[in-house]
């Protein structure tokens, strides 16, 4: 297995490949959808958009072979594999997501979203096929020594307040559109992921790219009025055997299914893993499960992560690593700081696992 580490568009500079070098990377996992241009603190919480609440203005841009080559080449010459990109903008697919009239269109412009990161040479897409996305994650100084970290503290206004028809992904999509989004079934919504997975895993297959599903964070049952997909981990193999090849994976955030109300994290992580399933993880931490949960520091949380690595190495998993949420530390650079304590933790275990 490697060990990577993930940057926004925005971190894409020549200090943040140096400081994921430094601590140890090999790889890094690139979210092309930015949603936190220009702030690197805590980010992944509500805020207003007018009296809204989201993260900003999706924009569509289509993400050219050019372009991700350039990237590809500014990442390689720090020493560094360019594995993942992560996340659609919500703009590229919220037709697909709600089955809108735009659907069709849509398709076509995530097909060739596909066909580039594969002429790139980017093995993996990673992917959120959610509605409403994350909401009411709050801010708190949980963390061990007070450190700031981000959770859930029950349903609230935030969870349950409908979407508008504006926003999908907690992005701003159509500034215009009037009102709220329809209540969708769980049927339907399931409906919806088996159309995009049929007509985007054939081409997947042929670009060289495997697909690789996030669970839904929070993994609530509804949230904003919308149904949840992968809320649960036995619905991560529904979504496996609804199209099975090899370019229908998971990204796997081990926070994430520990935070479900139900199931076993390790029996989970083994069930995915000896299927071959899993193209990365979001190697974080956690105590409590929604909907009363705070994410951790790698080394304090409900997670025995040291087991997890050794299911992981039973079955010669071979995907890549990366840290993800970490709190934020007491010190002039809090994000840096936090990622290098997570970065440090996991290459030790790394390599005492593997000596």
């Amino acid at each position: 297995m490697k060990l990577g580490f993930g940057l926004y568009r925005h971190m894409l500079d020549e200090k943040h490949f140096d400081f994921a070098r430094q601590c140890g990377a090999t790889h890094i996992v690139v979210h092309m959808a930015d949603y936190f241009r220009g702030s690197q603190t805590f980010s992944k919480t509500d805020q207003p958009i007018g009296d809204q609440q989201g993260w900003g203005v999706s924009e569509p841009v289509i993400w050219t072979v050019d372009e991700l080559l350039a990237i590809r080449q500014q990442i390689e010459s720090h020493g560094l594999v360019f594995y993942a990109i992560e996340n659609f903008e919500p703009a590229h697919w919220h037709h697909i997501l709600f089955d809108g009239p735009r659907k069709l269109e849509q398709m076509e412009v995530v097909k060739q979203i596909i066909r580039n990161v594969g002429e790139a040479g980017i093995p993996v897409f990673g992917y959120n096929f959610s509605l409403s996305g994350v909401a009411g994650r709050v801010i708190g100084n949980k963390a061990r020594g007070g450190a700031q970290t981000v959770g859930l503290e029950g349903r609230s206004k935030q969870t349950d307040s409908l979407l508008p028809r504006s926003m999908a992904w907690n992005m701003l999509v159509d500034p215009e559109a009037q009102g709220f989004w329809p209540a969708t079934s769980q049927e339907q919504l399931w409906q919806r992921l088996e159309y995009f997975l049929r007509e985007i895993i054939p081409v997947a297959e042929q670009a060289g790219v495997r697909l690789a599903a996030h669970p839904d964070d929070p993994p609530l049952e509804e949230v904003r009025g919308q149904p949840r997909l992968v809320y649960q981990p036995y619905l991560y193999q529904k979504l496996l055997d609804i199209y099975p090849s090899k370019a229908n994976a998971l990204e796997f955030c081990l926070g994430t299914v520990a935070e479900m109300s139900e199931g076993d994290i390790y029996r989970a992580v083994e069930q995915y893993v000896s299927q071959g399933a899993i193209c990365y993880i979001h190697f974080r931490n956690v105590h409590g499960r929604v909907p009363h949960y705070h994410e951790t520091f790698i080394d304090e949380g409900d997670i025995d992560m040291a087991r997890v690595l050794r299911i992981l190495q039973k079955y010669q998993f071979d995907g890549v690593l990366i840290p993800d949420h970490s709190p934020q530390m007491s010190c002039a650079a809090p994000w840096h700081a936090g990622m290098a304590f997570a970065m440090g933790y996991m290459r030790a275990l790394m390599q005492q696992g593997l000596d």
